[in-house]
């Protein structure tokens, strides 16, 4: 069986920077499981997993634009240190949920002043050229219900939300 549209995937995988410097792996873990087809995983990733079958061993340098996007200046903006009301501690690196003109963003606290905070919405990895060693562990069909849903619902198909 080779990977496609709707296949649900298993990998194991290395993720590293331009500098070697592991960001994250599944080594020691359980393997990622994904729906293909579904944007669940970044496209860079998932047009090199097309196609491929089990056992299969890739690796895959993906540029920002096919990751986690180009970084954006324009998504860092320093704004009011009353805007976190509430919150007595505000360290760098702290995320927080934002509200914004696209809906609820993730950022990322980049510089604490006395009377303001910058906050940088990119996500971590914006910009950053990313390396997967991947090995495909396993690959099935998905369920009905996973299609549905547009996303895995564990090894035996079913969950609870």
């Amino acid at each position: 069986m080779q990977i496609a549209q709707n296949s649900v995937v298993a990998i194991a995988y290395t993720l590293t920077d331009e500098k070697g410097t592991v960001l994250d792996t599944s080594a020691g873990g359980e393997p990622l499981v994904y729906l293909h087809g579904a944007r669940d995983i970044i496209p860079g990733l998932e047009n090199a997993l097309t196609g491929k079958s089990i056992g299969d061993k890739l690796n895959v340098t993906v540029a920002p634009a096919d990751g986690y996007g180009e970084y954006d200046a324009q998504m860092v903006q320093t704004v009011p240190r009353q805007m976190f009301a509430g919150v007595d501690n505000i360290e760098v690196g702290m995320h927080f949920q934002a509200q914004t003109d696209h809906g609820i963003q993730v950022v990322t606290v980049a510089a604490v002043e006395p009377n303001e905070i910058t906050i940088d919405g990119n996500h971590p990895l914006a910009g950053v050229q990313l390396t997967f060693d991947v090995e495909v562990m396993s690959i099935r069909a998905a369920t009905e219900e996973e299609l549905a849903h547009g996303h895995v619902h564990g090894p035996d198909g079913h969950h609870h939300h």
